[in-house]
């Protein structure tokens, strides 16, 4: 290698502090990021060399590169900010391409670009300077394979994340896939009533510490029940499990194991329900007023509860389908003994309030798998293969994580109407550094950006402009 070469590459590595390698192509040389990455198939190091740039004797030209002195600073700040345990569990489960998970799932949180246009995304933030992932195309389709490849991995992390678990939730949900290489995707009916491919995918929501624990991506034909049995096979957990209606159509012993604690609401055309309980007690829950009472079922006790406000509401209702003629009066007598009533089967001894309150936090998993569709837009896939679907959903996972460590806040400052995440990231976006390769200053902080950083207690600005 000509000394001019020589001299160069000395230079990029001490200005770069990253390895780096020299490839001639004809008679042109060429600069890359070299490293490498442990392969699962060949149990050993896989070379892993992303372009730079080509270099002359003036220097490293690099490929629609222009050296970037201005970064998004808030956004992804906050973020950081809030992931040392994900960071923790990562290190330990995916150690030699936990900066390029990270890096992806931050990415996939701000924006949900296509892979091809997450280095770039990435690239904008003052994260970059301190994280260095591999985030070319290429590596970001190996990375989804291994990941998805490495289910040992996951589950330790999972465990990892459900330590201290007291209340869990879990639910099913789908997204739609028309990609032809995808085994688990079965045929399904969507939103529109297309009967195109979906794979379905069980989540598990820590009710207590407000965040999704368990993420896994189904074979699209697999039954609720199934899916529940298969998960809680998969993990360890002793606390009490809160389900959905949906599962109260099912045999409890194919459900859950005798001694798995659980609370259940029943379906309103229940056998089990007696509309005509007594309900001897009551509180509060939103301003709302709540009656409640309890009777036993074999080993199992049912909680009822009947809701003041939506009482109300039903019977307004089917008042007014008598009146249009879509009901009849006599109906009336008969179907006002359901109005607002909730029915809950469970074999966990608690006072009904304690009960009500789990069962209305179960609503949260909901508007989790909501914020992971929408927000997140995790909503479609045109992956290859099965294992890169599982490693997209584990990305997504670790998004929604991400997105629920900064709802946990908002929720605490009592902001959630007021704010979403979105809005959150949206205002500390507008907080960059700037760096003139001697000094980095912080750019001006608006005064909604300094308020919110306040209100949610996340100390990101400094107090004085430039420190």
């Amino acid at each position: 290698m000509e000394e001019w070469i020589t001299n160069i590459l000395r230079e990029e590595k001490r200005k770069r502090n990253i390895p780096l390698e020299v490839k001639q192509l004809n008679e042109n040389y060429y600069l890359y990021h070299s490293t490498s990455r442990y392969d699962r198939e060949r149990r050993g190091p896989k070379k892993v060399s992303e372009y730079i740039g080509r270099i002359t004797e003036k220097g490293v030209m690099e490929s629609r590169h222009v050296e970037r002195t201005v970064y998004e600073y808030g956004n992804s700040q906050l973020v950081y900010s809030l992931s040392g345990e994900i960071i923790q569990a990562l290190r330990k489960h995916f150690p030699e391409t936990w900066e390029s998970i990270y890096a992806l799932s931050v990415v996939r949180l701000l924006d949900s670009v296509p892979l091809k246009s997450v280095k770039e995304r990435w690239e904008k933030l003052h994260l970059s300077t301190i994280l260095h992932p591999h985030l070319s195309p290429n590596s970001l389709s190996d990375l989804l394979r291994d990941i998805g490849s490495d289910m040992s991995g996951q589950y330790d992390l999972f465990q990892m994340l459900m330590q201290g678990s007291n209340r869990l939730a879990f639910d099913l949900s789908s997204i739609f896939s028309m990609s032809e290489n995808i085994n688990m995707a079965q045929k399904g009916h969507n939103a529109d009533h297309e009967y195109i491919p979906q794979i379905s995918m069980a989540m598990v929501f820590d009710l207590d510490r407000y965040r999704p624990v368990f993420l896994k991506s189904i074979d699209g034909s697999v039954r609720d029940v199934k899916s529940l049995r298969k998960v809680l096979d998969e993990i360890s957990f002793s606390g009490i499990l809160v389900l959905d209606r949906g599962f109260a159509s099912y045999d409890l012993a194919d459900l859950i194991s005798p001694d798995m604690k659980f609370i259940m609401p029943l379906r309103r055309n229940s056998e089990l329900i007696n509309y005509d309980m007594k309900l001897r007690s009551c509180f509060m829950y939103r301003d709302r007023g709540i009656r409640c009472g309890s009777t036993h079922h074999d080993r199992y006790k049912i909680y009822q509860f009947q809701d003041q406000s939506l009482m109300a509401e039903e019977s307004n209702n089917f008042i007014s389908m008598i009146v249009e003629g879509r009901k009849k009066q006599a109906q009336y007598e008969d179907a006002s003994r359901m109005f607002g009533k909730i029915s809950i089967l469970s074999n966990v001894r608690d006072n009904p309030q304690s009960i009500y309150l789990m069962y209305k936090q179960r609503e949260e998993i909901e508007q989790a798998f909501d914020a992971m569709k929408n927000e997140l837009e995790n909503d479609k896939s045109y992956l290859r293969d099965d294992d890169s679907i599982r490693g997209y959903f584990f990305v997504s996972f670790l998004s929604l994580y991400l997105y629920y460590s900064i709802f946990v806040l908002i929720r605490a400052a009592d902001l959630t109407d007021k704010v979403s995440v979105k809005d959150a990231l949206l205002k500390f976006s507008r907080v960059y550094r700037i760096t003139d390769g001697r000094r980095e200053i912080t750019s001006e902080i608006p005064a909604s950006s300094a308020k919110l950083d306040e209100q949610l207690g996340t100390n990101i600005f400094p107090k004085k402009l430039g420190s």
